[in-house]
């Protein structure tokens, strides 16, 4: 069974290399400053120590004064997972670091919340819509769209 790192456990062993960007923790998930995103997901993937070599998901959740990315981690060498999440606090122009560059595997879920949420992945090698069409006139999963379009 996969063992599940607690929050409190994860911030432990950024507080060396990452003082501040950790930003809280809960049960299960910790909180990361989005600017340290990028340099935290490299130590995460890097540390042979927590070895987190696989990104499982991406995903975003708008809270209407807030967005949140959330970001689920394996290692496959020590069998053990970890939840990360962070926040941006504008929706004109939310965005946040890629994470492509760690996890090649993020291309298509940051280019999935990019299409349907909105939030820009700074850095991203090619961050274009993935399930609607250009010129679709907003991001369908945001709870303020307006749905303009007709069919």
């Amino acid at each position: 069974m996969t063992r599940a790192f607690q929050g409190q456990e994860l911030a432990g062993f950024l507080r060396q290399g990452f003082p501040d960007a950790v930003t809280g923790w809960a049960g299960d998930c910790l909180w990361i400053d989005a600017p340290r995103l990028l340099d935290v997901a490299r130590f995460l993937k890097d540390e042979p120590s927590l070895a987190f070599n696989f990104l499982s998901s991406v995903s975003a959740v708008d809270y209407i004064d807030h967005f949140e990315l959330v970001y689920h981690l394996t290692s496959m060498t020590h069998n053990h997972s970890a939840v990360l999440k962070t926040r941006v606090y504008t929706r004109d122009d939310p965005s946040v670091p890629s994470v492509v560059a760690v996890w090649p595997g993020a291309d298509f879920q940051e280019r999935e919340v990019w299409d349907l949420m909105g939030v820009a992945f700074e850095g991203h090698p090619n961050l274009k819509r993935i399930m609607l069409w250009d010129g679709f006139p907003g991001h369908p999963h945001r709870k303020d769209f307006e749905d303009v379009v007709s069919y």
